[in-house]
């Protein structure tokens, strides 16, 4: 069983946002353990505070290492020994970490005891991630109030990827980036709406073209759409196939053939 602890100001979000859908299930099944732990439990004082000003002067607060580390320290004491607490990974959510991708979601789906350290206001205390974290991740260049989010996005990535958490094991390996591509487009029921209709290819019943057209339109989408993406794809010679096609039909549409 996966074990998931969240060190955060604001447990409730996490609580709220982990018993829903897919991981609220995988929850009750059993698949994964996830606690909400609150940060100010392990501050000291009578106000129990967990930042402070920088050194240096500027703007705004810093969250303080000492709380932080003894949240982390607390966390890894539920490990059976030293040696599993040595195996956990502790990742700081922040905008300096690496940016996280469907890769890092199946790497960490492999994991046994994570622990998501949710930063807020200017900053978190550079030694906690200098002499503490063991990963630091972003999940993308734009600015959050706090780490809640990202955590909430993590979890959910990691633990659809979990045996038995998804009933059709199968509809991983067609989620967009599962193999470096976009996903294919979507249809269901009205075959007509509006005037607008689905392909016929989906329609036919046959399972080959199906697949083959949906390949396709997942290459034209990655090109189109996420060129950054295609750049890096490992393409098949049957991708390359797809993609003449794709080209030859590109050049007689615009020829008015």
């Amino acid at each position: 069983m996966l074990r998931i602890d969240v060190i955060t100001l604001f447990p409730e979000v996490i609580e709220a946002g982990v018993g829903y859908s897919i991981v609220g299930r995988a929850c009750a099944w059993g698949l994964v353990q996830i606690r909400a732990i609150q940060l100010r439990d392990f501050a000291e004082g009578k106000h129990k505070k967990t930042d402070d000003e920088p050194y240096g002067g500027g703007a705004g607060l810093v969250m303080k290492p000492e709380p932080i580390f003894k949240a982390v320290e607390f966390c890894l004491q539920s490990a059976p020994d030293a040696a599993d607490q040595r195996k956990a990974r502790i990742i700081l959510l922040e905008p300096q970490g690496r940016l996280y991708t469907q890769s890092t979601a199946q790497e960490l789906a492999q994991q046994e005891h994570l622990v998501l350290i949710c930063g807020h206001y200017e900053g978190v205390d550079a030694r906690v991630r200098e002499h503490l974290a063991t990963d630091v991740v972003s999940i993308g260049d734009y600015v959050l109030t706090g780490g809640e989010l990202p955590a909430l996005i993590l979890i959910d990535s990691v633990v659809r990827l979990l045996p038995g958490a998804i009933h059709s094991p199968e509809s991983l390996a067609q989620d967009s980036y599962a193999d470096g591509l976009l996903g294919y487009p979507q249809y269901t029921r009205p075959e007509q709406f509006r005037g607008m209709r689905v392909p016929s290819v989906l329609l036919s019943g046959n399972h080959g073209a199906i697949a083959r057209w949906r390949r396709k339109e997942q290459l034209r989408l990655t090109r189109s759409l996420r060129p950054d993406l295609f750049a890096k794809a490992c393409l098949s010679q049957e991708d390359l196939q797809l993609l003449r096609e794709l080209q030859t039909h590109d050049t007689e549409r615009q020829s008015g053939l």
